[in-house]
């Protein structure tokens, strides 16, 4: 059988790559490969580069209105493929169905909010100044932008930026991950249907040579990324040296504490979805429980018997609440993970590792694993583990848990249950994660609010959409003005 080759769009034209090394995809629930993707070149960047060089007078001198009808536009045309958009997520990634669902509905919600463009790109101004002298302020975009988007999300991530960017004048180049290709591409079909100037919006296809081809090209102006810390700290130390904003987002060592007061039965639900949705495989996820104080053993026993009852499988099968890992590579990395727990003396109360899910003999599963006991200076406890693996450290009271959020390096998230609204403002207050859950085990702010962690997990100033993205994808010129 003959594999699709996924190719680039640029300037609105699918082209090959002049790559002489090509991956594979992969069906992780099959173990099998399902098409091909060019490991692209720093000579497939700067075409795209060039031609979203050559269109951005142009584009920069469209109305903000005009731009956004666009939006308006690809909305609509993403809500008539949305079944076919989460479909082709699930088939390369793995996720159940219903959670690619979600990201999609996440993606469009980006490009909802980007429509508010005419509101929130507006200036300021103030008259007098000095006897006879008005200052203004206008946000002008600044040229070509890029994206490095993970695996994880691979519909939502890019969209986190690209309708910012492209709304308020600017163009855009983007890099999915070279293990989920499918589901941009079959993103930009949509685009590309819909319209948009030939240049406006690039796709290019790769690994390495791609990403330091963006970090190194001088006509991009900004790059975002969502990835590991070791690559966000590299892109944004390479951006540091070559002059271009940069919002790296970084990896997670997501605390999740339940206080005694918390009310199990609402919260039990998403406390699993937390730790197992998505197989563990996004930088929300729970990582570690801590159960407080006296209620812990009765902690342990409920969020024990609820991880049993996760149905894993397939994640196009409506049943399945946890799909495989992304490949047979992170398959090993986790398990390795779950024989360093054992080493170092955790106690393995649910243990995943000879997952099996009848007519899929070579999918890259792992079921949920929950260690118990776990101290704070283990492996588990410190490292991103990034699948369905639970490490529970117990804590006697507030302090101690705050102890531990705030010493694992990593400050992308933290969540708290509990019925005490003191115990939560104390929590908010004090960790220093800047993305809060309270009785909520995914702290994922909407469109219109801020993403992004602090510490190892986030290297820059701006993070990705709400209003600041506004401020990243825009240079603020200020005119002093006198008329005689």
């Amino acid at each position: 059988m003959t594999l699709p080759l996924m190719r680039n769009y640029i300037d609105g034209e699918w082209v090959e790559s002049d790559a002489t090394t090509w991956g594979d995809v992969f069906n992780p629930a099959k173990g099998e490969k399902i098409a091909r993707v060019a490991y692209g070149t720093a000579a497939d960047v700067d075409r795209a580069v060039q031609a979203a060089l050559a269109v951005f007078p142009i584009w920069r001198e469209t109305p903000p209105l005009t731009r956004a009808r666009y939006l308006f536009r690809l909305k609509d045309a993403f809500e008539e493929n949305f079944e076919e958009i989460a479909e082709t997520l699930t088939t390369e990634h793995g996720k159940a169905i219903d959670e690619a669902r979600g990201e999609v509905r996440r993606m469009i919600e980006n490009v909802e909010h980007a429509t508010g463009v005419t509101t929130l790109m507006c200036g300021y101004t103030l008259e007098d100044i000095a006897k006879n002298i008005d200052c203004y302020g206008h946000r002008q975009p600044m040229g070509v932008f890029g994206c490095i988007a993970p695996y994880n999300f691979p519909a939502m991530v890019p969209w986190w930026f690209l309708p910012y960017a492209v709304v308020t004048g600017n163009t855009f180049v983007f890099k999915p991950s070279e293990q989920v290709p499918m589901t941009q591409t079959k993103i930009m079909e949509i685009v590309d249907e819909v319209g948009f100037p030939e240049g406006v919006i690039n796709m290019v296809h790769g690994s390495r040579d791609v990403v330091n081809a963006m970090l190194d090209h001088p006509g991009i102006q900004g790059i975002s990324f969502v990835g590991s810390t070791p690559t966000a700290r590299h892109i944004y130390q390479r951006c540091g040296a070559t002059g271009k904003r940069v919002q790296a987002l970084g990896g997670a060592k997501n605390i999740v504490a339940v206080m005694p007061d918390a009310d199990l039965d609402q919260g039990m639900p998403s406390l699993l979805t937390s730790f197992f949705g998505c197989t563990g495989q996004r930088c929300l996820s729970g990582s570690v429980l801590v159960p407080v104080g006296d209620a812990a053993d009765g902690v342990v026993e409920r969020f024990v018997a609820g991880a049993r009852t996760v149905s894993v499988g397939d994640g196009l099968d409506e049943q399945t609440f946890m799909g495989p890992l992304i490949s047979a590579a992170h398959r090993q990395r986790v398990l390795g993970y779950i024989e360093k727990g054992i080493a170092e003396g955790a106690d393995l109360v649910l243990d995943g590792r000879d997952a099996k899910v009848d007519g899929y003999p070579e999918g890259f599963f792992v079921g949920p694993t929950i260690f118990d006991n776990v101290t704070p200076a283990m492996t588990l406890a410190r490292e991103e583990i990034f699948g369905p693996v639970v490490s529970i450290v117990r804590a006697p009271d507030m302090n101690a848990v705050v102890e531990l959020v705030n010493t694992r390096g990593f400050a992308n998230a933290a969540c708290i249950y509990t019925t005490s609204g003191a115990a939560a403002r104390e929590f908010k207050y004090r960790v220093k994660p800047t993305m809060i859950g309270v009785n909520i085990g995914i702290a994922a702010p909407m469109s219109f609010f801020p993403f992004g962690g602090a510490g190892n997990s986030m290297f820059g100033d701006i993070k990705g959409h709400g209003q600041e993205a506004f401020l990243f994808y825009t240079d603020m010129k200020v005119v002093i003005e006198r008329w005689y």
